[in-house]
């Protein structure tokens, strides 16, 4: 019987049955499932995905210049014009070659349980990522993808740390596609997830770009680097010259203004949406993304809250999502809307205010002058509750049923003045911490929590989409 080459992998760590092994040898005309199903039907990806890969032997000549530009410029120098042109000659049609064969061997298929994707010339790949493993599907478009009007799938599965990708598509393909693949993922049968199409969104909030403007300005890596040119350039203009001090400053501003200037670009035209397969992200002003993210697999929200937006009341709002790279939720908006929006994401949770926020006892302040202010907790029926930090204040809502572990840590000059720290684990791999509480509340509070984790994953609903 044959089975896959050694140079295939198979991805999500799924097993393939004997008759699978055999189809994958076969043409793609071929192919049929040994269940009497209907035929795997491949298809190849849109005919403008060879130009995007043609620039793959480009790129390495450029990394090999960049590496080493001595090396480069001796051997740019040492070729005539005649040279130069056989090179260009050669290099051309072989990059356009590669482009070629790299998208004549992609094909991708959707079976009854899977998407599969088989990419290589020489060492063959199959990637067979299973329907139910499938957390969220994003759409984004480049902007020349946009101007060529074709997109880009990427998947976020459960126990993978990359993302699969299937670049380019042509954009309403994308879109259909990533309508079916949700479909089946929420439990639709094969046969008539290709008719329920894209789920209807509605809009919950929208970021206007003075807004967002503002914010980037107001935003502390902003100020820092304005006051780290302020002092750094006199300094150096006393002690050196008026060209070191220009040398030094002008880095740091243009770093400063690109981070700016980057994140407004990315986050521009900012809304949130909701679905029945989670809530939807748009955004971009250049490279246009749609993004999903599942509320079931949200393991912690974050409001943030930078000192010089509390006059205006603006807050960020940031997730920890398991198995996946998005972490924005809400770039900047009013508390009241954030938290209109949170309350989608928490269903059933009200944020809590200051007030109801337990500080750690005084003699904290033994520990972290100062500092200690800023910490608290609340513990409510739904969620745990934890505040930091003075000039950038951070609340964690963490759910119970999100809860893998909780841990109490005692350093000596905590054991000294009695004061313990309680920190709650997510299943994001990211931590929250209760800080410099006293000892016996740090005992209770570990306790209480390994309590309401277990009872809220016991009551907790499946984390199932379109339900």
């Amino acid at each position: 019987m044959t089975t896959p080459g050694a140079g295939d992998s198979i991805r999500a760590g799924d097993s393939v049955r004997a008759e699978d092994a055999v189809a994958l040898e076969k043409p793609a005309a071929e192919r049929t499932p040994s269940d009497g199903a209907a035929p795997v039907v491949e298809h190849r990806l849109h005919p403008v995905t060879p130009l995007r890969r043609a620039w793959a032997p480009v790129a390495v000549l450029a990394g090999w210049a960049v590496h080493d530009p001595n090396q480069a410029q001796e051997q740019l120098t040492r070729l005539t014009s005649t040279t130069l042109l056989i090179a260009i000659a050669v290099v051309v049609p072989a990059s356009a070659l590669y482009g070629f064969l790299s998208w004549w061997f992609t094909h991708f298929a959707v079976t009854d349980t899977e998407l599969r994707i088989r990419t290589g010339l020489l060492f063959r790949r199959t990637a067979h990522i299973r329907l139910e493993r499938v957390q969220a599907i994003d759409v984004t478009q480049p902007l020349l993808a946009r101007v060529a009007g074709v997109a880009k799938l990427r998947l976020d599965v459960i126990g993978t740390d990359d993302k699969d990708e299937l670049a380019f598509l042509g954009e309403r393909q994308a879109r259909a596609l990533r309508a079916e693949l949700l479909a089946r993922a929420a439990g639709f049968a094969p046969e008539t997830a290709h008719e329920v199409g894209e789920a209807p969104t509605r809009e919950l909030l929208r970021v206007p770009p003075r807004s967002l403007a503002l914010a980037r300005l107001l935003s502390g890596g902003t100020w820092a680097a304005l006051l780290g040119v302020l002092v750094l350039v006199p300094l150096l203009w006393t002690a050196t010259n008026w060209w070191t001090a220009l040398v030094a400053g002008l880095p740091i501003l243009g770093a400063a203004g690109a981070g700016t200037v980057g994140k407004f670009v990315a986050e521009y035209d900012w809304t949130v949406g909701e679905s029945p397969d989670g809530l939807r992200l748009d955004h971009g002003l250049l490279d246009r993304s749609h993004e999903t993210v599942p509320p079931g697999r949200v393991q912690t929200v974050r409001i943030v809250e930078p000192l010089l937006w509390r006059r205006l009341g603006w807050v960020r709002v940031e997730l920890d999502v398991a198995g996946s790279a998005n972490s924005l939720l809400v770039p900047v908006a009013p508390r009241a809307a954030a938290e209109a929006v949170i309350a989608r994401v928490l269903p059933g949770v009200s944020v809590p205010d200051a007030a109801a926020l337990s500080r750690p006892p005084k003699r904290a302040g033994r520990i972290a002058p100062g500092w200690w202010r800023g910490y608290g907790i609340a513990v409510t029926d739904a969620v745990f509750v934890s505040r930091h930090g003075l000039l950038r204040r951070h609340l964690a809502l963490v759910p119970h049923a999100k809860v893998q572990s909780v841990r109490l840590t005692q350093g000596p000059w905590g054991r000294l003045w009695r004061l313990a720290s309680v920190h709650v684990d997510t299943g994001a791999d990211k931590t929250v911490s209760a800080r410099l509480r006293d000892a016996q509340e740090a005992a209770a509070l570990l306790q209480g929590q390994a309590d309401r984790s277990r009872t809220g994953r016991r009551d907790a609903l499946p984390d199932r989409w379109m339900a």
